[in-house]
């Protein structure tokens, strides 16, 4: 019998809708000759578990959003959520349905299309700002060159309806993101990124507790769309997951672990 680490896998439904939420608002627009109606956007910081490494912290400047996507770092109607004083976030404390607050903005109703992170740069008074820990190793800078000069790029589709706040979460996939560049030591930050909408409905979260027979050591819990995983987390030390914020959609959950065989 050939041993592998799925230990299970069972199909669950998200069925509540998610394409664009807004919440926290209320009562209609009447603009009656006045300033243009405006809305909020809140962002939030989350992560999947990386591999191999300690740490991988990253050091937020602000977030920018467009409404256009092909709108560059100089052109007009930029709207920008600015983090004072920066804040410089482990990425890998960001699982298992942690958040991290960046802040929010009010700007003018409508549909953003374009997200930039911006991040700030490894200087000499910083030289760690952004930076990872490999499991057994040293921190080390990490080298984010298009973070500090027009931001990480993020497609988006985020709808600001008046006096509505529209709450999304940025997911970065930290695993994916680091590259060791050749025996040069050195670590280059490609970032795989993305965007979801914050929902409080236990409908589009997943949580539950591992068995603490398996509980520790590797163990992993996924969400998993044809093979290729959604969202993924370790469980707590009482074995506890929490899988969130998650699309609407049909999943298989996935558990593995070292030495396990598929139930």
């Amino acid at each position: 019998m050939k041993l592998i680490s799925q230990h299970t896998a069972r199909r669950i439904l998200l069925a509540v809708a998610a394409s664009t939420l807004v919440a926290c608002g209320g009562g209609d627009s009447d603009s009656g000759g006045a300033a243009p109606a405006a809305g909020t956007l809140r962002l939030a910081l989350t992560d999947a578990p990386a591999c191999g490494y300690d740490q991988v912290n990253v050091t937020v400047e602000k977030v920018r959003v467009h409404k256009s996507t092909t709108a560059a770092d100089a052109d007009g109607g930029w709207s920008e959520v600015v983090l004072s004083p920066v804040k410089r976030v482990n990425l890998l404390d960001l699982t298992n349905g942690v958040l991290e607050e960046l802040g929010s903005t009010s700007l003018p109703v409508g549909t953003y299309t374009q997200l930039r992170l911006v991040l700030k740069d490894n200087s000499a008074a910083t030289p760690l700002a952004n930076s990872i820990l490999p499991t057994g190793g040293t921190e080390t800078a990490l080298d984010t060159p298009s973070a500090q000069q027009s931001g990480l790029k993020i497609k988006a589709d985020i709808t600001v309806a008046a006096n509505q706040v529209a709450d999304f979460v940025l997911d970065f996939d930290a695993c994916k993101s680091i590259v060791r560049a050749g025996q040069s030591g050195r670590y280059n930050l490609q970032p795989v990124l993305s965007i979801l909408p914050r929902v409080t409905s236990t409908g589009l979260a997943v949580e539950g507790y591992v068995a603490g027979a398996i509980g520790g050591g590797a163990t992993a819990v996924s969400l998993q769309l044809g093979g290729v995983i959604a969202r993924a987390t370790v469980p707590d030390a009482n074995g506890k997951f929490v899988l969130s914020p998650v699309s609407a959609g049909t999943y298989d959950l996935v558990i593995t672990a070292n030495g396990r065989v598929t139930s």
